[in-house]
């Protein structure tokens, strides 16, 4: 059995900004996602609220928070 688990290893309040960091870690071999709270984008000002969540598998972790800190350096 696998014992990781999804975890949010950033927020983003602009959706370009989010798909970008989750396209550049699936280029590098980690399965990203983007979780938003916008009602299934009926209401995008939601989104805003919380913020748009880069989940990762805890297992990756540390490497894509590398991968991020060298990709996007002032975020």
């Amino acid at each position: 059995m696998n014992d990781t688990r999804q975890i949010c290893i950033a927020t983003y309040l602009d959706d370009m900004l989010a798909e970008v960091a989750r396209t550049h870690l699936e280029a590098h071999g980690i399965p990203a996602f983007v979780s938003r709270d916008d009602c299934g984008g009926m209401q995008p000002n939601l989104a805003n609220l919380g913020g748009l969540r880069l989940l990762v598998d805890s297992a990756h972790e540390a490497e894509a928070r590398e991968l991020l800190q060298q990709a996007f350096p002032d975020s």
